[in-house]
């Protein structure tokens, strides 16, 4: 098979493309990018398709750098095709930041990549990466962090900024792109760094690859075979967490979910592994802390038992913590509604008091508890009304609050109280706790309920505590 059908058939298989789109081809000058850029001015009548060239100058290696600009805008006027270029002084942002200089660099790369997108039509991003660079992902990965999503190695598409970026060439290996440049009589600019050994990536290329090139010359065909099958086991894997994820995890607020734990743990770990990603994409942008095999692991740990008060800290003050059999997600920050003693929140009998910590309590006779009231996740305490005046109210603690715990002759300090239930000491100060009239402590929220709840209706009990 041609290289030119090869490629034509990945795009067609993997739908990269469809009629009038106005694509945006990343050009570094190297053999690569070229091919990708001469492919599709080549066939641009044939897919129907805009195309427009994109470059940026790292400014890495002063004149050389420069000079493959000027040959990427040599080759793009002589073909008729609009090239957006830009410097950017990389060692400079080094200077400041101190950083890795690949990661640098793709960041800023790709942040001009999204301006250009911006601000023209251009609707589908355009790289060269390509069955080579698959092998080398999948390599890497597994030599630092084996997760599911990061063996899965280079998509051929994926969202980006809101428009899509597609990979044309994963199907075709860095050989047959040399050839398909050469046959065509076309240059390209080498990249000198690219035959150093300072990268990992560069470094797998020459030491690594070779060896299992040796052992099967077809390894990147196999590897290429591996992640589409490993993709499409996703995929649809995928689908089924996603809907159980719609079932199971409760979005609180944007900073805030929750889940019953023994739910959870019904799923198969197949799903609950994905559910977890799931929740972790919707909790950061980046794809390193979404893809941590240590962060996946530990909120699995967690949700082993649902007995017990445990928790973890997450990257960029989230917090994971189970308490009552419930998994909750949430930023680490204090309950500003109640960071003073004084009585802020009113319960009354009148709908739904909803709590910065996500809680939402509501309290309704027994009479009138009803099903439409309550969730899966809904918890209820029942009280007589008659010894529980409304309105309650809802307060953080103070110096001296105690509570009357079933069992106790004597009201327990809720400095202990928090202690025993190992309730973290930065939460403690705004912890919401439910206040009778005579500013009684009468419940922790989540935590401990005191005397005058049961989970159970009793005699006299006419009035329900609903806690969501």
């Amino acid at each position: 098979m041609s290289f030119e059908l090869k490629v034509k058939t990945f795009i067609e298989e993997e739908q990269l493309l469809q009629q009038g789109d106005h694509l945006l081809v990343a050009v570094s000058g190297g053999v690569d990018s070229m091919a990708l850029l001469h492919y599709f001015i080549q066939t641009q009548e044939q897919w129907n398709i805009q195309v427009e060239a994109v470059h940026v100058d790292h400014m890495l290696r002063g004149e050389a750098s420069a000079e493959d600009r000027a040959f990427v805008q040599k080759y793009c006027d002589a073909n008729g095709i609009y090239l957006h270029a830009t410097e950017i002084s990389i060692p400079a942002i080094m200077a400041q930041e101190n950083g890795n200089t690949q990661l640098i660099c793709r960041r800023e790369r790709y942040q001009y990549f999204k301006e250009i997108l911006q601000k023209t039509n251009a609707n589908k991003l355009v790289t060269a990466h390509h069955a080579d660079d698959q092998l080398e992902s999948v390599l890497m990965a597994l030599t630092k962090n084996a997760t599911m999503n990061s063996m899965q190695g280079i998509r051929p598409q994926r969202l980006f900024e809101g428009k899509t970026l597609i990979r044309p060439f994963l199907t075709v290996t860095k050989s047959e792109i040399r050839e398909y440049l050469l046959r065509k009589g076309l240059n390209y600019r080498e990249d000198a760094s690219n035959s150093k050994d300072t990268y990992v990536r560069n470094r797998f290329r020459h030491h690594v690859v070779p060896l299992l090139e040796a052992e099967n010359p077809r390894v990147t065909e196999q590897v290429t075979h591996f992640t589409k099958q490993l993709q499409e086991d996703d995929t649809f894997l995928m689908t089924l967490a996603q809907d159980v994820f719609s079932q199971i995890i409760i979005r609180n607020n944007e900073n805030t979910y929750s889940m019953e734990i023994e739910a959870f743990q019904l799923v198969p770990l197949a799903l609950q592994r994905r559910l977890i990603l799931i929740l972790l994409n919707y909790l950061y942008k980046d794809s390193n802390t979404i893809q941590s095999y240590a962060l996946l692991t530990s909120i699995l740990k967690l949700c082993d038992t649902t007995a017990g008060y445990a928790e973890i800290h997450l990257p960029e003050d989230f917090l994971a913590v189970r308490r009552y059999g419930k998994l909750t997600i949430q930023k680490n920050e204090p309950l500003e509604c109640l960071a003073s003693p004084e009585k802020q929140v009113i319960l009354t009998a009148n709908g739904w008091t909803t709590l910065t910590n996500g809680e939402r309590l509501r309290v309704v006779n027994l009479h009138d508890l009803s099903s439409e009231l309550l969730t899966d996740t809904a918890q209820l305490f029942y009280f007589n009304a008659s010894k529980l005046h409304l309105p309650l109210y809802v307060r953080a603690r103070k110096d001296g609050d105690r509570m009357l715990l079933k069992g106790m002759d004597q009201p327990k300090r809720l400095s202990r109280l928090f202690i025993d239930e190992k309730i973290p000491l930065n939460e403690r100060n705004s912890w919401p706790l439910l206040i009778s009239q005579s500013d009684e402590v009468v419940a922790v929220i989540g935590v401990r309920m005191g005397i005058f709840f049961s989970t159970t209706p009793q005699p006299n009990d006419d009035t329900v505590l609903i806690v969501d």
